[in-house]
C-alpha cells in the first residue's frame, strides 16, 4: 500500500510542506531537549539533530478525533494538524520525533519493531504500551504538569490529560514498578529489558495480559472516534446512529472493565510476588512505603474498593511477617517449607524415574 494511499485512509489531506528553516528548527530544539532530559542514554546531541533534521514535516486537514501530529514511517515524515498554532509545532513533534528514533526496519525497508512495539506478519504486540510510554517521554521532555481528570468514569493524575491518558495511567503504573529508567530505556532504545524486568517481577504471563488489555483500550478509543466521526456526517439521526451511539456506550463501559481489572491484575500479581520475596526488616518498610505510594498512581471509580481492602490484608500479612522476623522465628519457618518442597520433589523425582526411566539431565539440576 503506498503513503498516498494511506494518507487518504486515515483522511490526512495534505496543505503545505514546512521550510527546511523551520525543520531545523524543531529537530536542534527536540534534540537538545532529548539529551539534556535522558543525558543518561549516550544520544549524540549533533548525530540527533542530523537525523531528525532529515525528517520531511507537513501541515494537513485530519479527522475529528486524531492525533494532532503523526508519524508514517514510510516516508519518515511528520504531518500536524493544520489548526495547530507555528508556535506549538515544537511541542507536538517531539511524540512523533521519538517514534522516528524508535524505528527499527529490516533490509527490505520493513517496519519490525517500534520500541516496545513488535511488528509481526499477521499481528502488532504493545502498541498501546508504545503509544502511552512514549506520550509520557513526551510530557516529560515538555514539562507537562500533572493534571487530575477523568474519563469513563475513571479518575486519577496525569501529565498527559489529552493523549492516551488511560493507556499513560496503567503504563506509569508499571514504570512505578521496574523504574522509569527501565521502561523510557527501553522505549527509546527499542529492546527487551523492560519486559524482561517486568516478568521477573511478576510473570511472563501477566505482562502478556498487562500488554494486550492496553492494546484493547487503544483499539476501542479508536473505534469510537472513528463511530463519532460517522455520526457527525449523518444530518438526520435514524436507527443506524442509534445502533452505533449504543454501540460505543458499549464500548466506553467496556474500557473501564479492561482498566480496572488491568489495574488490579497489575496491583495484585506484583505485590503477591514482592511480598513472598521479604526476608529481613528492612523488606517489611520498603515493601510497605511501595504499596503505600501506589494509590498515587491508580484511577478510581465510584464505588471502587479493591486497593483499599488490598491494602488492609497485605498490612495484616506484613505485621505477621514482621514478628515472625523479629523473633528469628522466619528463618525457622523457612527451612521447614524448604525441607517439604525438597521432600516433595525427591518423592516426584521417583515416581518419575519408576515411571518413564532414567531421570534427564534437567531433572538432575540441584534444586
Amino acid at each position: 500500500m503506498s503513503v498516498e494511499t494511506d494518507l487518504k485512509k486515515d483522511g490526512i489531506e495534505v496543505i503545505e510542506t514546512l521550510n527546511t528553516l523551520k525543520i531545523n528548527s524543531i529537530a536542534r530544539n527536540i534534540s537538545q531537549k532529548i539529551c539534556a532530559t535522558f543525558p543518561e542514554y549516550g544520544f549524540n546531541q549533533n548525530e540527533l539533530f542530523i537525523r531528525l533534521s532529515r525528517l520531511n514535516m507537513y501541515r494537513a486537514k485530519m479527522p475529528e478525533g486524531m492525533a494532532e501530529a503523526n508519524y508514517f514511517y514510510k516516508n519518515t515524515s511528520i504531518y500536524f494538524n493544520s489548526h495547530i498554532a507555528d508556535e506549538d509545532l515544537e511541542e507536538f513533534a517531539v511524540h512523533e520525533c521519538i517514534h522516528y528514533i524508535q524505528e527499527v526496519k529490516d533490509k527490505r525497508n520493513y517496519l519490525i519493531r517500534m520500541g516496545l512495539c513488535d511488528y509481526t506478519e499477521f499481528k502488532v504486540y504493545g502498541l498501546g504500551i508504545n503509544e502511552a510510554s512514549v506520550q509520557l517521554i513526551a510530557s516529560k521532555i515538555n514539562s507537562i504538569p500533572k493534571d487530575y481528570v477523568k474519563y469513563f468514569g475513571i479518575s486519577f493524575e496525569t501529565t498527559s490529560p489529552s493523549y492516551y491518558p488511560l493507556e499513560c495511567c496503567l503504563v506509569n503504573q508499571l514504570a512505578y514498578i521496574t523504574s522509569e529508567d527501565v521502561l523510557f530505556e527501553s522505549t527509546l532504545k527499542s529492546n527487551d529489558n523492560f519486559k524482561k524486568v517486568f516478568s521477573e517481577l511478576t510473570s511472563p504471563k501477566v505482562f502478556m495480559a498487562v500488554q494486550n488489555a492496553i492494546d484493547d483500550i487503544l483499539y476501542h478509543e479508536e473505534d469510537i472516534i472513528k463511530m463519532n466521526n460517522k455520526i457527525a456526517q449523518i444530518e438526520d439521526r435514524n436507527k443506524k446512529v442509534d445502533g452505533m451511539i449504543k454501540k460505543i456506550d458499549e464500548l466506553k463501559n467496556e474500557i473501564t472493565l479492561i482498566f480496572m481489572r488491568t489495574q488490579n491484575l497489575i496491583i495484585s500479581s506484583y505485590f503477591d510476588t514482592a511480598f513472598d520475596r521479604i526476608i529481613d526488616l528492612e523488606g517489611i518498610e520498603a515493601y510497605r512505603k511501595k504499596l503505600y505510594t501506589f494509590r498515587d498512581f491508580i484511577g478510581f471509580t465510584d464505588g471502587y474498593t479493591f486497593f483499599n481492602d488490598y491494602y488492609v490484608a497485605k498490612m495484616e500479612k506484613l505485621e505477621h511477617k514482621y514478628n515472625l522476623l523479629e523473633n528469628g522465628q522466619f528463618e525457622t519457618a523457612l527451612k521447614v517449607v524448604t525441607k517439604k518442597e525438597n521432600i516433595f520433589i525427591r518423592v516426584i523425582k521417583t515416581l518419575k524415574k519408576l515411571i518413564f526411566g532414567a531421570p534427564t539431565e534437567e531433572e538432575n539440576m540441584p534444586y
